[in-house]
């Protein structure tokens, strides 16, 4: 197995969450040792959106364009369709952009949605296999699929671990400073510390709430045979069959969905029947290959009662289940180990106090429960509006219901996928890792974002000179922005940072918007690109020490 027997983080999970925790934890110096039991990463499309803060993020770790270039081709359609069937009544459609015109709409997009990285339309499983091979080639990290780790004991000091070898059951014992569980809904973990979900499951709808059944599928004929223009989401709104399906690849690989009802056993669904289970939402037979199938369950809306304990962390799936109504879970995911990942290599390093990573749970928490309560009202919205039985008759009352579903289904459309309030404005206020100015923040709203340098969200973007985005000038470490005349803190701030030996980049802004955007002389970034302070200056030694849980 030729593992190594001692690393300052072992995480257990190779998906979005472990994999982009090993990145951020690689690039800062941390020796990492990633296992998962699974032979790689993900064969199955799973999630499909990589929202506009994910692609913020990719572009500070510098591979956003990478990520852009997968998926769908350039040109293809990223819109959102609804049918009765898909070769049936188109009912509504809500168009985006394709990933070429995704930089010139940033370009030009207004203030809810300033932001040099629109969101992208890619499966998960791209993601991750980008995402492994910059974690693999960082030194210091190792990566093993085909390795779970049977069991841990946390000493107060250090973690020791067990890790089995699947194939052959030789286990191997590793010795680690810290232990993060990103190993999904059944982590071993969470079970293993006693840490419970909270929140609602078991949720029946009449679609998106209960047993789903889903097929990988190749079928490249689709929409020459059904007749429709490509779309990136395909959705159906009939009595029988309601089911989404998106677009992978853009050449005929889809992910389908589609609710079982009363009295389909998902243990006995035979390859024929789902492809009748296909079929019926088409409206007619068209040639397919079922590249996998199974079951998964709709109508989650769970967080975890703690983020961890002791030396031992929770991240991803493992702490917050969702129903993917508007792709929430995934992007969660991420944002929990780019939180995570700089405060545990501060840590390591002796840059902060070991209390610094309470402020991961009392920042990632709350954002769980808004995310996943918002995907909770977009899965409502969608799945309790019942289908009228007239909706596929060619008559008059036929049309009416049609129209009728048609508005309604387009104006949630804009209600789920139009998000950049639950894309930018998730905000950690009332966090140790935040020093508030006593200013309130703007209102929480899904589908307006409003700019605020208020202390504990996402800095406001900006397009300086010669189209940078602002977001390229701040630094990997801490980023102090100087939008006053007088750059006197501005050096205490760096001799500060120098004594601690924290890496601070300064940035310099003669600029009035800039000024009117962040309200204030000064604004410290912290790693993770959030406002962590501002204001006309003060004790720059005790801004740094207080934000780094030194508790004076």
């Amino acid at each position: 197995m030729a593992l190594p027997s001692t690393c300052d983080v072992l995480i257990a999970g190779g998906g979005p969450c472990g994999l982009m925790l090993a990145n951020e934890l690689g690039r800062r110096g941390v020796t990492v040792l990633l296992v998962d039991e699974k032979p790689g990463t993900a064969f199955n499309p799973q999630a499909n959106a990589t929202q506009a803060r994910t692609m913020e993020h990719f572009r500070r770790l510098g591979f956003a364009d990478e990520i852009r270039a997968l998926g769908l081709p350039p040109d293809y359609p990223t819109d959102i369709a609804y049918f009765t069937r898909y070769a049936g009544h188109e009912l509504a459609r809500f168009q985006l952009p394709a990933a070429q015109e995704a930089k010139r709409r940033a370009r030009e997009s207004g203030s809810s949605w300033s932001t040099p990285e629109l969101p992208h339309r890619v499966s998960q499983k791209y993601v991750e296999a980008v995402l492994r091979n910059k974690a693999e080639a960082l030194p210091g990290v190792t990566l093993r699929y085909g390795c779970r780790l049977k069991a841990f004991t946390d000493h107060g000091d250090r973690i020791a671990a067990t890790v089995e070898n699947v194939s052959d059951g030789a286990t191997q014992e590793v010795t680690a400073s810290y232990l993060v569980g990103a190993d999904g809904a059944r982590s071993m973990v969470r079970a293993s510390l006693g840490i419970r979900y909270g929140g609602e499951t078991g949720v029946q709808r009449d679609f998106m709430g209960g047993r789903m059944y889903a097929i990988y599928l190749r079928a490249p004929d689709f929409y020459s045979a059904v007749g429709k223009a490509p779309a990136w989401m395909n959705v159906t709104f009939n009595p029988q069959r309601r089911a989404f399906m998106a677009a992978v690849d853009g050449k005929g690989e889809f992910a389908f969905h589609t609710q079982l009802r009363p009295g389909e056993d998902e243990a006995s669904v035979t390859e024929a029947d789902a492809r009748a289970m296909f079929h019926a939402a088409c409206g007619r037979e068209i040639d397919l290959e079922i590249l996998s199938r199974g079951t998964w369950t709709a109508g989650h809306a769970l967080v975890a009662e703690s983020f961890g304990r002791g030396r031992v962390l929770l991240g991803g799936d493992a702490v917050h289940l969702f129903t993917p109504t508007g792709g929430l879970g995934y992007n969660t995911a991420i944002e929990d180990a780019v939180n995570l990942g700089w405060k545990l290599a501060a840590v390591l390093q002796g840059l902060a106090a070991p209390a610094l990573l309470a402020s991961y749970e009392a920042e990632r928490r709350p954002l769980a429960l808004r995310n996943t309560g918002y995907a909770r009202g977009f899965a409502d919205s969608l799945g309790l509006f019942l289908v009228d039985p007239e909706i596929e008759a060619d008559t008059a009352a036929g049309e009416a219901a049609r129209q009728k579903a048609g508005a309604y289904l387009e104006g949630h459309a804009r209600r789920e996928f139009n998000i950049p309030g639950v894309t930018f404005g998730g905000r950690y206020d009332g966090s140790p890792a935040i020093l508030s100015d006593g200013t309130a923040p703007p209102e929480d709203s899904a589908n307006l974002y409003t700019p605020s340098a208020c202390p504990g969200g996402r800095p406001p973007h900006l397009w300086l000179e010669n189209d940078t985005s602002l977001f390229d000038r701040f630094g990997f470490g801490w980023t102090l922005l100087q939008l006053g005349a007088d750059g006197a803190f501005a050096a205490e701030m760096a001799t500060a940072a120098r004594n601690l030996r924290l890496d601070l980049t300064q940035v310099v802004l003669g600029s009035e918007q800039a000024r009117d955007l962040y309200a204030a002389d000064y604004v410290l970034i912290r790693p993770d690109h959030i406002v962590a302070w501002r204001g006309q200056g003060g004790d720059a030694t005790g801004i740094l020490r207080r934000l780094l849980g030194y508790l004076e």
